[in-house]
């Protein structure tokens, strides 16, 4: 069996429903492009006819173009070689330097589809061919903004929600879906930038939530800053999670290591594909850490992909989960995952067990992939500072701003 042809689907999503910039259609407008997201699936055609699909994040537009400069490699090649296609992929472009989530993206989408390739001639879903599964559903967690939307999550049996900071602070926001939740439910913290806060102010969040119960509490200072994510880790009390904005086992590597999380977040699209979130998962595994792979921006293909990891490493805790996403989601493959009673069935299907529904996918041709500064809002930036555009900002107004109080009236 051999590689014949390597092809890409690029297309724009528009914005979740609820979040600036979502239209009628489900289309962002190029007046404003905030919320809106761009999903790159590949497909690998062999000379038997059978054929593969994958998914890759990491900055999808870049990111197609690393995919079809792979292609000439992989080309001629036997698509059942998976880790070493994989080697030769990732040597291959070192002169290019360590290329981060763009080339991990690239990996992913290929390497994903080598496994479906895979799993389809041996007619086997791909976790079979992993060692097996722990389990035959895996449990996921939704985005709550509001106390009503964390209720509406319960309703439809979600038992765990996540609320975003992103760049504000916004503790009466938690408290408040807290206490709409109740005790018997999970509820997690996003805190990401921009802009992203230092490490003294991440910590003093941190403490202010802990009375909240977290199960944990995610990227409370920058990726890079792992340092301060030391310091945040030995003053809160709370468990930390980081590691979707990382590619492979050895951008992930510090932060297991190091010990600095509790939960590790490779991304599925990015983190490198299929074989690297097993070794990652495997590296955590030996220094008690979960898995909890992000999917906040991702299409349906990688959701796929991270059902059959999931299912058969020890150590996953839950699966991130956009249950109400834009409508185009569920046309653009055949099956639609469904979750029940907050779970998710693990695909039995050989292969990944999806496959793309390419005229639906054409119907929506990328436009543009660079995101907006969140608005100036006085939460996300410092009030009259959002065209600054800084990567940090040490949070002013500090005994308003990082105590849980709720907002004045």
């Amino acid at each position: 069996m051999k590689i014949t042809d390597v092809k890409t689907y690029l297309m724009q999503v528009g914005p979740r429903p609820g979040l600036p910039g979502a239209s009628p259609t489900g289309v962002a407008g190029e007046a404003d492009f905030r919320g809106s997201r761009n999903w790159l699936f590949v497909k690998i055609e062999t000379d038997e006819g059978v054929s593969g699909i994958g998914e890759c994040s990491g900055w999808p537009r870049v990111v197609e173009t690393a995919v079809l400069d792979y292609r000439t490699i992989l080309i001629g090649e036997d698509p059942r070689d998976i880790d070493r296609l994989w080697h030769r992929l990732f040597v291959g472009s070192m002169g290019h330097g360590m290329l981060g989530t763009v080339g991990g993206g690239a990996l992913t989408g290929i390497e994903m589809a080598l496994w479906d390739i895979k799993g389809k001639v041996l007619g086997q879903p791909i976790w079979n061919l992993l060692g097996g599964r722990f389990r035959d559903k895996i449990q996921v967690y939704g985005h709550a903004k509001t106390p009503d939307r964390a209720r509406e999550l319960l309703d439809r049996g979600y038992k765990a929600v996540k609320v975003g900071f992103t760049g504000a602070v916004e503790f009466d926001k938690v408290a408040a879906v807290r206490e709409a939740v109740g005790s018997g439910v999970d509820v997690m913290v996003d805190a990401h930038g921009p802009s992203w806060m230092t490490a003294q102010d991440a910590i003093t969040v941190g403490r202010e939530l802990e009375p909240l119960g977290l199960l944990f509490l995610e990227d409370p200072v920058a990726p890079e800053n792992l340092d301060a994510l030391q310091r945040v880790r030995d003053s809160v009390n709370i468990p930390l999670a980081a590691g979707e904005r990382v590619s492979n086992i050895w951008g992930s590597r510090p932060y297991i290591e190091r010990e600095l999380v509790d939960v590790i977040q490779p991304d599925t699209g990015r983190a490198g594909g299929i074989t690297q979130m097993r070794k990652i998962a495997a590296m955590a595994e030996a220094h008690y850490i979960s898995v909890a792979p992000h999917s906040g921006s991702l299409g349906p293909v990688a959701e796929f992909a991270a059902l059959h990891v999931m299912a058969t490493i020890p150590n996953a805790l839950m699966l991130e989960r956009v249950e109400i996403d834009w409508p185009g989601r569920y046309q653009v493959v055949n099956p639609v995952l469904k979750a029940v009673d907050g779970y998710l069935p693990v695909p039995t299907a050989p292969g990944l067990g999806v496959e793309l529904i390419e005229e639906e996918i054409g119907k929506y041709p990328s436009r543009r992939n660079v995101g907006e500064m969140p608005a100036n809002d006085g939460r996300a930036y410092e009030q009259d500072t959002a065209s600054e555009c800084v990567y940090f900002q040490t949070r002013l107004r500090r005994q308003a701003r990082l105590r849980l109080t709720p907002t004045e009236k």
